[in-house]
């Protein structure tokens, strides 16, 4: 029989170990950019995962209607520019700069949804916080513009990636989450084959990019699942809101990226905007599905 203590503990065990298998997958995904580039990257990592889910899902096996396939081909789209684009700004910007930018997204979305006075207060921490992140004629960060500039656009697509997600709510989750992945890679794969070639097809490099895929994509859906299904909307928000923080730490661990005072107190007020809308935005009619916290 489960202990009491042990059934309480199970959730946010597994939202903490989505939030770590994301950014270790993360992590090691960028290692392959010497060699593929991060369009490769992208291509392999997006690709596999579509592959793996597919064989533990088998979506064919729930019948989608026309409606539900137009929500899904924008869903999956923007899924793979998110990836795309988040990817891209790796290339030169720290990896927790650039999660915590991207939550700008999410953010957005979450606000949107609620009305509150309380409210303004997360949108002046976030906007506080990307202040200190965005190189706005300062010194304080010395991020490179382009990097930035994809960080923000893969936050846009994560903002537009939820509210299709949202449209399709009413699907098993399993279902649209390895259609929506297998239309990102459609979208993503040209990409890398055209930058990266028949790198692609080096046996080492394809054993890792389905490395990549397992623990970043495989692994984060099926553990937040489990926490879905037990936490409240408020708890499971807050416990996402670490993945800014996890993804730096484990920039500096595995990468090498060093970060300022400032970057890490920008992340931190990131970090709390995104708890507090969640806990605002959880006492509104809007349901949270495991795909919209999952890269």
């Amino acid at each position: 029989m489960t202990s009491p203590r042990w059934a309480q503990a199970l959730p946010l065990l597994a939202v903490l170990g989505s939030v770590t298998a994301l950014g270790i997958g993360t992590s090691f995904a960028k290692q392959l950019f010497p060699q593929v580039g991060s369009l490769g990257t992208t291509a392999l990592r997006v690709g596999f995962s579509a592959l793996l889910l597919l064989l533990i899902w088998r979506p064919w096996r729930w019948p989608l209607s026309a409606v539900d396939a137009k929500s899904l081909l924008r869903y999956g789209m923007a899924l793979g520019c998110m990836n795309l684009m988040f990817y891209q700004s790796l290339q030169t910007i720290p990896f927790g700069v650039a999660v915590a930018i991207e939550f700008s997204g999410p953010l957005a979305v979450a606000m949107w949804s609620s009305r509150k006075p309380v409210d303004f207060v997360w949108v002046a921490l976030a906007v506080l916080g990307l202040g200190l992140l965005l190189p706005l004629g300062h010194d304080v960060s010395s991020l490179d513009p382009t990097g930035v500039a994809f960080a923000l656009g893969a936050a846009v697509c994560w903002a537009a990636y939820i509210v299709f997600g949202k449209r399709l709510g009413h699907l098993h989750a399993g279902h649209s989450v390895a259609l929506g992945l297998s239309l990102a890679a459609l979208t993503v794969v040209p990409f890398g084959v055209w930058h990266a070639g028949s790198a692609l097809l080096d046996p080492h490099i394809l054993v890792f990019g389905l490395g990549v895929a397992a623990v970043s994509s495989a692994i984060p859906i099926s553990l937040e699942m489990v926490a879905l299904k037990r936490l409240p909307q408020e708890a499971f928000g807050i416990m996402t809101s670490l993945e800014p923080a996890v993804a730096a730490l484990l920039g500096l661990l595995m990468l090498g990226e060093h970060l300022s005072a400032l970057q890490w107190l920008a992340i931190v007020l990131v970090m709390c905007a995104a708890a507090g809308s969640s806990v605002t935005a959880s006492q509104g009619k809007h349901k949270v599905v495991a795909e919209e916290i999952v890269m």
